[in-house]
């Protein structure tokens, strides 16, 4: 008996409908790469993925998509998967303004590789330039989304307040000063308060909060711009409070709190500012709509679906992905940056699909359900890959794979049949770099 069975007559189908509906795409690195994108500039916000958090041609592609939208179309926020702190040093470089206070150098904690690399540094001296032409309230910023600054958060509200209300500096130490034992090890208050019978700080930390709320109208006329960085840290530390106590209580719980977190942080920089219009970086994990995927089905929601949900047809939500190559990642977490060999593709996953079309690079786009026979073969769920800052080859599946329906989670996808791992920074100033270049230690 010959003939395909219907698992394989299926895959051919999708692979026919991919080839047919797929763009060819140039290198990233090509100055004409991000022309195709030029589609998704009537959005207000644009999610861009990645399947890795190491990956050249991931940056490189969403810096010149970035690029094209904020030249071309208007974008004036890039909203990453960063800590705020962190991030309002790269902010503060490329709308050239003065240093917030912090603690501690930026990007020093674990995966330093994610924003210290020369693909980040390049989009950054980038928009520094772009920048330099505008007048201050019309310059592109770049914003961190993370609640992970336990430590640099609770330092930039206290330091705001012995600027702007010294009188309540001292409120805020106390208040904080149940936290600050724990402030290099969080992890470990978590764990106190749900197994050692330790009082939870949440009243203490959610009253600092409720303060500089009361006082917003006469703070924000004083200097609005400094008292919407502390505001948002101290939004950070209440979140990164009820985060860590969370984590003794399951992963769904701990996940939700961060990206709800990630997107309110989103939601104030919207309204913040006018006519705001947003590009995010963050992993496939999150800017893809959870509802389609595994991680939905057991519980958990992500940026990506909350955008969905508020705004509609006015966010575009773009999936990346690669079969083969090269990613920076560690065996595990906390350990050293390794290149490592990314395994090709599993035959029953999206990124399999892909890889039959024969297509190096290319984009497909299906936003807005325009490409009825396309959607369809992409209402099917197959496994996708996720690879974080940890990487497990020898345990990919189990590890790295789950279901996902990819014509609800993205509305396009870009794919590179090839990639490598993203060069991470040394620890030294590249020289004739400017005082204010951001990466320095």
């Amino acid at each position: 008996m010959t003939g395909h069975s219907p698992l394989q007559q299926g895959t051919v189908d999708l692979t026919q409908v991919l080839r047919a509906y797929a763009e060819n795409l140039p290198s990233p690195d090509a100055p004409d790469f991000a022309a195709p994108f030029d589609r998704f500039g009537q959005f207000r916000i644009v999610l861009l993925g990645e399947a890795t958090h190491g990956t050249h041609e991931f940056y490189a592609a969403r810096a010149q998509i970035t690029r094209r939208l904020i030249e071309h179309h208007g974008f004036n926020i890039v909203a990453v998967e960063g800590d705020w702190p962190d991030v309002a040093k790269i902010d503060d470089y490329v709308r050239h303004g003065t240093a917030r206070p912090r603690s501690g150098e930026p990007f020093v904690r674990f995966p330093t590789w994610m924003w210290r690399n020369e693909d980040v540094l390049a989009f950054a001296d980038w928009l520094r330039g772009h920048n330099a032409g505008l007048i201050e309230g019309a310059r592109v910023s770049m914003r961190g989304l993370d609640v992970y600054s336990l430590r640099q958060s609770i330092h930039a509200v206290i330091s705001y307040l012995s600027q702007h209300l010294p009188g309540e500096a001292e409120d805020a130490r106390r208040r904080y000063g149940c936290l600050t034992p724990w402030q290099d090890a969080p992890q470990a208050y978590g764990h106190a308060v749900e197994h050692a019978g330790l009082a939870a700080c949440e009243d203490a930390v959610l009253a600092q909060l409720n303060d500089l709320l009361a006082r917003r109208m006469n703070l924000i006329a004083n200097d609005g711009e400094s008292y919407f960085d502390a505001e948002q840290n101290a939004r950070i530390v209440r979140a990164a409070e009820r985060y860590y106590r969370s984590m003794y209580r399951g992963g769904v719980e701990s996940w939700n709190l961060r990206d709800r977190h990630m997107f309110d942080t989103l939601q104030s920089l919207m309204a913040h500012r006018k006519d705001a219009r947003a590009v995010v970086w963050a992993h496939n994990s999150h800017v893809g709509n959870a509802s389609a995927t595994a991680m939905g089905w057991q519980g958990e929601f992500n940026i990506g679906e909350l955008v969905r949900t508020a705004y509609g047809d006015q966010a575009a939500l773009i999936g990346f992905g690669t079969d083969r190559g090269t990613v920076a990642a560690a065996s595990d977490w906390g350990g050293p940056m390794e290149v490592k060999r990314v395994k090709p593709a599993r035959d029953d996953s999206w990124e399999g699909a892909f890889r039959r079309t024969g297509f190096a690079r290319s984009l497909t786009d299906w936003s807005g359900g325009k490409e009825p026979d396309l959607v369809s073969a992409l209402s099917t769920s197959l496994l996708e890959r996720a690879i974080g800052v940890v990487y497990r080859p020898d345990n990919e599946l189990l590890s790295h794979y789950f279901e996902a329906v990819l014509a609800d989670q993205f509305d396009a996808f870009v794919w590179f049949e090839q990639s490598r791992a993203v060069i991470p920074l040394g620890d030294d100033r590249p020289h004739g770099a400017p005082e204010t270049w951001p990466f320095g230690l």
